[in-house]
């Protein structure tokens, strides 16, 4: 089942003014930008971003850069959340891995997107929350558990699409373990100040790598990520 779609804003009607903020967002940020998926944009036109972050930051949520979300951990800006959902190219009929639920508000895109989201989350406080949000939403197609988020997921694995919300230091052995054959993974990798937003496949049981475009992530955190 997809993600119940948002056909009004939960906080007011259509016209309100988070919905025209989330239209300028989708116009000057995402496809001024050289967003084209038309179910990316039209995703990201129904999510509430707003109600993702704290309400004292919510005059800010459609900005063009990321937020804190307590934890040391941040909203990712809304581009960087269209370009990895694009990258993903998904059709709707996938299951998703997210690693790094944080907020909620990646996975809740990924809802909207496809069938079938299992998002792993480090810190039990961010889990929690966004669990909170998500099914008040009404979501049903998403889990959240707390985990080190470096394993995957391995009882539900093999995953069509695997997206890392996190900056790895390298590909973690085991999401590309999990990632079923014709599978995309797209992960921020690099140093903890710059890292390259990269997209994984596997072709023949082989990993090919394809390097897109520059980014800042805070750390992936675990066994296969960097120390606590």
């Amino acid at each position: 089942m997809l993600g119940a779609p948002l056909s009004r804003d939960p906080v007011g009607p259509p016209s309100s003014r988070y919905a025209r903020e989330r239209e300028r967002m989708v116009e000057g940020q995402l496809a001024g930008r050289g967003i084209t998926d038309p179910r990316v944009l039209e995703a990201m036109r129904k999510v509430p971003r707003h109600l993702f972050v704290d309400e004292a930051l919510r005059d800010r949520a459609y900005g063009d850069y990321p937020l804190p979300i307590g934890e040391g951990q941040t909203i990712s800006q809304p581009y960087m959340v269209a370009i990895m959902s694009q990258l993903l190219r998904l059709t709707g009929s996938e299951k998703v891995l997210e690693i790094g639920t944080g907020s909620g508000y990646q996975t809740a895109v990924l809802a909207e997107l496809t069938r079938r989201v299992c998002s792993v989350e480090r810190l039990a406080s961010l889990a929690t929350r966004a669990r909170a949000t998500l099914e008040g939403l009404g979501y049903t197609n998403v889990w959240v558990r707390t985990a080190d988020g470096t394993f995957g997921w391995l009882d539900e694995a093999p995953f069509d699409r695997i997206l890392v919300s996190a900056a790895s230091p390298s590909i973690p052995a085991p999401l590309f373990e999990q990632l079923a054959e014709g599978g995309r993974l797209v992960l921020p990798v690099g140093d903890a100040f710059s890292q390259t937003l990269t997209v994984v496949e596997r072709v023949g049981g082989e990993m090919r790598t394809t390097a897109d475009s520059g980014c800042v992530f805070v750390k992936l955190i675990g066994k296969y990520g960097w120390e606590a």
